[in-house]
């Protein structure tokens, strides 16, 4: 996992969207449809909003220094379980955060940043136990 390529990937995408939550959550939302309503009382998109940032802030961290990625990953998993989210959801959300930075970054996400984002995802199912998918 190349922690300057995982930046520089969310550098591209910070560069070419101002807020990827809409098209981080459509995906959700497309995979998942029955998770669409656990956000009925988020009418301007803020709370999606929130919580990408702190997956970014958590990810950030995760390729860096770790000091609270991991419990951080492992507690809200534990709290959206009990909001409903499946664990299958729940596991897949990374790669779906990943899927939809890369549409965003369009022909400016090269290969090697799919293949640190390969890396971090592999990271994380090695670090926080995951329920299959």
């Amino acid at each position: 996992m190349d922690a300057a390529l995982i930046t520089a990937s969310l550098e591209l995408v910070a560069e070419r969207c101002a807020d990827p939550a809409p098209a981080v959550y459509r995906r959700v939302f497309d995979q998942s449809p029955e998770m669409e309503a656990l956000f009925v009382r988020d009418r301007d998109g803020g709370v999606r909003g929130q919580m990408l940032y702190q997956v970014i802030e958590t990810l950030l961290d995760f390729v860096g220094g770790r000091h609270f990625a991991v419990n951080m990953i492992r507690s809200e998993m534990v709290n959206h379980e009990n909001l409903g989210v499946p664990p299958q959801v729940f596991a897949s959300f990374f790669a779906t955060v990943r899927d939809a930075l890369r549409e965003i970054g369009a022909e400016g996400w090269t290969p090697a940043m799919d293949t640190a984002w390969d890396g971090l995802l592999s990271a994380l199912d090695e670090a926080v136990p995951r329920a299959p998918a």
